[in-house]
């Protein structure tokens, strides 16, 4: 029986990221790999002057033309169920950031009925019957109401679903400091004198991470980093991957390293046992599994 893992995410491309690689790599292992998506990224800025009328103010169609994206994205990562979104495609609207008016809209995700929900997410949990699932920590990575609500959300579902299904392990996403602060490194040397015209490299802190010590789980992606790279290059409204192949940058034009190594913290289900971090970190997030359930 192959290995199942499912992947919450809250807006197209946040699967590329910070888990592209992990999709890839179980993706080519032969596992069952699926991605829920909890909006269609709406109120996205977008890159360049070819699709800026789609975004929220103007035409509003940015969330349809995502679907596309993600769609080539996840087909370049090998996940080959495709996208899957929360409740069916535009049943949760993205909620943008804290204070502006995207997060009143009834629809946005943050103003979801949570019952809701956390049922749709749970059916797909049961349905599914995921070794692994991998979500958001608390804060969401940076703050982003829409990922803090996938976390809290997946964590419902997981335990709504624990009757049917109980999910061995639950992980959050995140960025190792020094795996950031290398990579940092790497790319003002691979640049040098080449940084694209607007761009800059990030201020010290100014990219998300978490402290090292936080971290118990490192999957080695180098084998399927030009995957990922692909992937992040499909996301063309929202990303563009740097001349070194080895660096992006969103629509703020900040340097962000493309890892090679993708960082979790075992946070739930039935084999995590407490917060504590102790001995060697993981290497497989499948580790210590019975995979013939």
């Amino acid at each position: 029986m192959s290995a199942r893992l499912l992947f919450v995410h809250a807006h197209p491309d946040d699967e590329s990221i910070t888990t592209g690689g992990t999709i890839a790599r179980y993706a080519l292992q032969g596992a069952d790999v699926a991605v829920v998506t909890c909006t269609l990224g709406e109120e996205g800025e977008v890159i360049g002057d070819r699709w800026a009328g789609l975004v929220a103010g103007q035409a509003d169609q940015l969330g349809g033309y995502r679907i596309g994206e993600l769609t080539a994205a996840l087909a370049a990562l090998g996940a080959v169920r495709g996208p899957q979104f929360l409740g069916g495609a535009g049943r949760y609207r993205d909620s943008g950031m804290v204070g502006t008016p995207s997060a009143e809209n009834p629809r946005a995700f943050i103003n979801a009925n949570n019952a809701e929900a956390v049922a749709a997410l749970a059916a797909v949990i049961e349905e599914l019957r995921p070794h692994v699932v991998v979500t958001y920590n608390p804060d969401g990575g940076y703050g982003h109401p829409d990922h803090m609500a996938a976390h809290r959300l997946t964590h419902e579902a997981v335990a709504a679903a624990s009757a049917v299904w109980e999910v061995p392990k639950l992980y959050w996403t995140v960025s190792a400091a020094s795996a950031i602060a290398d990579g940092i490194s790497q790319a003002r040397e691979a640049l040098a004198d080449r940084i694209p015209a607007g761009w800059r490299l990030p201020e010290p802190g100014e990219l998300a991470s978490v402290d090292d010590s936080f971290v118990t789980a490192e999957i080695d992606v180098s084998g399927v980093v030009d995957r990922k790279r692909a992937a992040l290059a499909a996301h063309a409204t929202q990303i563009t991957v740097g001349p070194s192949g080895n660096e992006f940058a969103l629509s703020n034009n900040v340097i962000q390293p493309l890892l090679s190594t993708e960082s979790y913290v075992l946070s739930g289900g039935s084999l995590y046992r407490d917060g504590s971090v102790t001995g060697e970190r993981e290497t497989d997030l499948l580790a210590g599994i019975d995979l013939s359930r």
